[in-house]
């Protein structure tokens, strides 16, 4: 599968470097193709990976995932462009953190909205999923990691196919399909998103030890 990664942070590398290493040919996304971050990664990735704008990222990609920081998603989807994104599976990991009060940020979208309904409703043709926006990135990638994977990913979406490529992809993580957890419909991402104030703190206070969240049923 063609994949865009959009965001050269760590959770984009992360990303893009799992999913080549998977087998898929990934282009990672910036606002120019000659971003020294996404080059260093592609030329360290072998020949399924690639650099390029945002633009011709999306445009390459049969999925696209927005891995940028949630104040300028809207920004970078828009500069991807709104007919490189028509029907295709939008996987948003993105929070929408607001630094600009220092540390801890808060949330600039909560409780009414969240980040991935306002990405569906500025591109209505795209096929907006939520996931694994709930932890580290080397936990999304790699599960077994911790607790021997018996931990749990959430995802959120209207679109039902979309949602099944989504879990397609965390299967071929490691996830295991018992703690693929869909939440619904793309409102429960409001929840996703307010997990990442408690997400925050729990790493202030415990270092940077990886952690993640496993539902328990009686």
């Amino acid at each position: 599968m063609r994949i865009a990664v959009l965001g050269t942070g760590v959770a984009g590398r992360t990303l893009a470097g799992k999913l080549v290493e998977i087998g898929h040919a990934v282009t990672m996304g910036s606002r120019t193709a000659t971003n020294e971050a996404a080059v260093h990664w592609a030329a360290g990735a072998g020949p399924l990976a690639k650099a390029a704008t945002f633009f011709d990222a999306a445009a390459d990609g049969e999925v696209v995932i927005n891995a940028t920081p949630g104040t300028v998603s809207l920004d970078v989807l828009a500069a991807a462009s709104t007919r490189n994104l028509d029907g295709k599976v939008l996987i948003d990991v993105a929070n929408p953190l607001d630094h600009s009060a220092g540390f801890p940020p808060s949330l600039s979208i909560a409780n009414t909205d969240s980040l991935a309904e306002t990405i569906q409703r500025d591109f209505p043709t795209a096929r907006v999923v939520k996931a694994l926006n709930t932890m580290r990135a080397d936990v999304m990638v790699a599960p077994e990691r911790l607790a021997g994977g018996d931990h749990d990913a959430f995802l959120a979406g209207d679109d039902a196919d979309a949602k099944e490529v989504v879990r397609g992809l965390l299967a071929e993580f490691g996830w295991r399909p018992e703690h693929i957890r869909d939440l619904g419909s793309l409102d429960a991402a409001r929840g996703m998103e307010m997990w990442l104030p408690l997400w925050l703190r729990i790493f202030m206070t415990q270092g940077n030890s990886p952690f993640n969240i496993k539902v328990v049923s009686a």
